[in-house]
């Protein structure tokens, strides 16, 4: 053997230590920065939805940032709504079909055992809630308006209580 087929001519594209670092550099540093950069560019919150124009963008942010609770002032003299109303809007969807076990109004037989234990508790139940019934209290209608529903579907259904009034003002 010869000392000529020990040296044989390196033919890789590295040929100096400088040359492998850049190699490596350009390897495993670059691609990193490029990764950080493509999802710094998918997750900015700035980019505008397609088909969107810039007032519906400002209106769906201000609806999702908008507070919580809310203040409402209602007239404390304003006239009463009678039983049978209250009944359609608030309470007619269950008791009118008997869904979740809500006893039907003029179903005697049904309203019967409840009617026994008087008008108020009743009212409480109707007012904080009972079984898959949600509480009637606090939400559009007034306590005494719940009350006249209460009065209105029990009395179809065979009792005989007296509609309840609003208190006088002290």
């Amino acid at each position: 053997m010869s000392d000529h087929d020990h040296e044989e001519a390196h033919t890789g594209p590295i040929k100096t230590p400088k040359q492998l670092l850049v190699a490596v550099f350009f390897s495993f540093v670059v691609p990193v920065f490029a990764i950080i950069g493509l999802v710094y560019a998918v997750s900015s919150n700035n980019k505008p939805a397609a088909g969107v124009s810039e007032s519906e963008m400002q209106a769906s942010i201000a609806a999702r940032i908008q507070k919580v609770g809310s203040v409402e002032i209602r007239d404390a003299n304003r006239p009463l709504k009678a039983g049978e109303e209250v009944y359609k809007a608030q309470c007619a969807a269950c008791h009118s079909a008997g869904l979740a076990g809500a006893p039907k109004v003029g179903d005697a037989a049904a309203w019967g055992a409840r009617i026994k234990t008087g008008y108020e508790a009743l009212l409480n139940s109707a007012l904080k809630g009972k079984g898959a019934m949600g509480a009637q209290g606090g939400g559009d209608f007034d306590d005494v308006e719940i009350g006249r529903a209460v009065v209105y579907m029990t009395n179809a259904s065979g009792s005989k209580f007296a509609e309840p009034q609003k208190e006088a003002a002290k």
